[in-house]
C-alpha cells in the first residue's frame, strides 16, 4: 500500500530520483531515523552535567531501567551486551514512532528493515555462544542424549532459523497492519479525525513491539551464554 504523500520522497522527486524513492521509502526513512538518533545522542551527550537536569534525569532513568531489566535476565555477565541491544531497541522504537508523523514512513513496516535487525540479533547470539564456549558451543545443538543428536541438531537449526522469521515477521506484520489501517481511515474519514484513536494506539504498539524485540533478543543472548544441558 503506497502512501499518498511522503515528505522526503517528494524531495527526491525534485532531484530526479522519484522512481527510486517510491520503491525504497524504507531506506530513506531509515537514514532519517539514524540521523535523528545520532543528532539527539550528540546533543544529549553534550548536555550531560554533574547536576542532571530534567531531560538528563529522564534519559538516565530510561537507560538504567532497560539495563537493570537486562541484567535481571542475563545476570551481571550480560551487562557488556547492553550497548548492542539498547541500540537495537532505540532504533526500532524510533522507526516505529516516526510513522505516526504525517508524511513519514516507518521503516519497520518493510520486511527488509525488520529482517536486518533480526539478522543482527541472530549473528550476535552465535558470536556470544562461541565467545563463551568456543567449539563446545556446538553442544547447544546436540541435545542431552547422544544417540538422538542428529535429529536434535536438525531441529535446533530449524528452531534458530525460525527465530529470524519470528523476529522479523512479527514486527513487520504489526507495523504494516497499523499503516494499512491508518491509510484506510485517512481515505474514508480523514476529515473527521477518525484516524486519531488508531494513531494514539499506535504509540502503545510502537513501544510494545520494540520491547518484545528487545526482550526476545535478551533471552536469545542469555541462552547462548548458558552451558549446554
Amino acid at each position: 500500500m503506497e502512501h499518498p504523500y511522503l515528505f522526503f520522497v517528494k524531495l527526491f522527486e525534485l532531484i530526479g530520483l522519484g522512481h527510486w524513492a517510491h520503491s525504497n521509502p524504507h531506506l530513506i526513512y531509515t537514514w532519517v531515523v539514524m540521523i535523528l538518533l545520532i543528532g539527539i545522542g550528540s546533543i544529549a551527550a553534550r548536555g550531560v552535567t554533574m547536576i542532571p537536569h530534567k531531560g538528563q534525569n529522564f534519559l538516565e532513568l530510561v537507560i538504567a531501567g532497560l539495563e537493570d531489566f537486562m541484567v535481571d535476565v542475563t545476570g551481571e555477565e550480560g551487562r557488556w551486551l547492553f550497548p548492542v541491544i539498547a541500540t537495537v531497541f532505540l532504533y526500532i522504537l524510533a522507526c516505529n514512532l516516526i510513522g505516526l508523523i504525517p508524511g513519514f514512513f516507518p521503516p519497520t513496516a518493510n520486511l527488509n528493515t525488520t529482517l536486518s535487525c533480526a539478522l543482527v540479533v541472530f549473528t550476535c547470539t552465535h558470536i556470544i555462544g562461541v565467545k563463551y564456549h568456543g567449539v563446545k558451543y556446538v553442544k547447544h545443538f546436540m541435545g542431552p542424549v547422544w544417540w538422538m543428536s542428529p535429529l536434535i541438531f536438525v531441529i535446533e537449526i530449524i528452531g534458530h532459523i525460525a527465530r529470524i522469521l519470528s523476529l522479523s515477521f512479527r514486527l513487520f506484520g504489526n507495523m504494516m497492519g497499523h499503516e494499512i489501517v491508518l491509510g484506510i481511515l485517512f481515505a474514508l474519514a480523514g476529515a473527521f479525525f477518525a484516524p486519531l484513536p488508531i494513531m494514539a494506539l499506535g504509540i502503545f504498539v510502537a513501544f510494545v513491539q520494540a520491547f518484545v524485540f528487545f526482550l526476545l533478543s535478551i533471552i536469545y543472548f542469555s541462552g547462548a551464554m548458558e552451558h549446554a544441558h
